[in-house]
């Protein structure tokens, strides 16, 4: 396990799965659902919490822009623990995927509307941006309805993957009340 793992100290857990030879998904799978978004994600570790969230909270969509960093990534692999089995990941040109959808856009943004105050309703899209430039000005343009998370305290941004799990704890609170 030593030898073929990429950890220091490997758990002694192996498991060897086929990787999808298309990484593109079929739009209508997206109606009636609420799916994630990530726009130019670097760290593979982001990444995998990420789909880890998602499929915690029941989301089954992961849409990354083509350049997030790659989904089988061993680092992401190992920061899913064994979502990426559970949640469809797929890279996209998200202005095309953006330009082309029916459904509400919802952007995590610095000057939106109160996450709180939101009104989501029972479909959409939410995009999340690179760690340290947010989502690219290309597709906050798409965006429909910019949402923050209300600041309190002084710190300076949250973590794009603690931002992803206040955006769907929030929205899963909501569809199911």
């Amino acid at each position: 396990m030593e030898k073929i793992s990429t950890l220091q100290a490997p758990q002694g857990i192996l498991a060897l799965v086929n990787i999808p030879e298309t990484t593109t998904i079929d739009r209508t799978v997206l109606r009636n659902n609420f799916s994630l978004v990530l726009d130019g994600i670097q760290d593979p570790g982001n990444l995998g919490t990420i789909i880890r969230t998602a499929d915690w909270f029941g989301f089954k969509h992961v849409i990354c822009s083509s350049n997030t960093v790659e989904v089988y990534n061993p680092k992401t692999v190992q920061a899913t623990m064994g979502s990426l089995c559970r949640v469809n990941v797929s890279y996209q040109d998200l202005a095309g995927l953006l330009t082309d959808i029916s459904m509400p856009v919802f952007g995590a943004m610095l000057n939106g509307s109160s996450l709180y105050e939101t009104q989501w309703g029972t479909e959409g899209l939410v995009i999340l941006g690179n760690e340290g430039q947010g989502v690219s000005p290309e597709i906050v343009n798409l965006i429909d309805r910019p949402v923050t998370i209300p600041r309190v305290g002084q710190a300076e941004s949250l973590n794009v993957a603690v931002s992803a799990a206040i955006f769907c704890a929030d929205i899963s609170r909501n569809l199911n009340k």
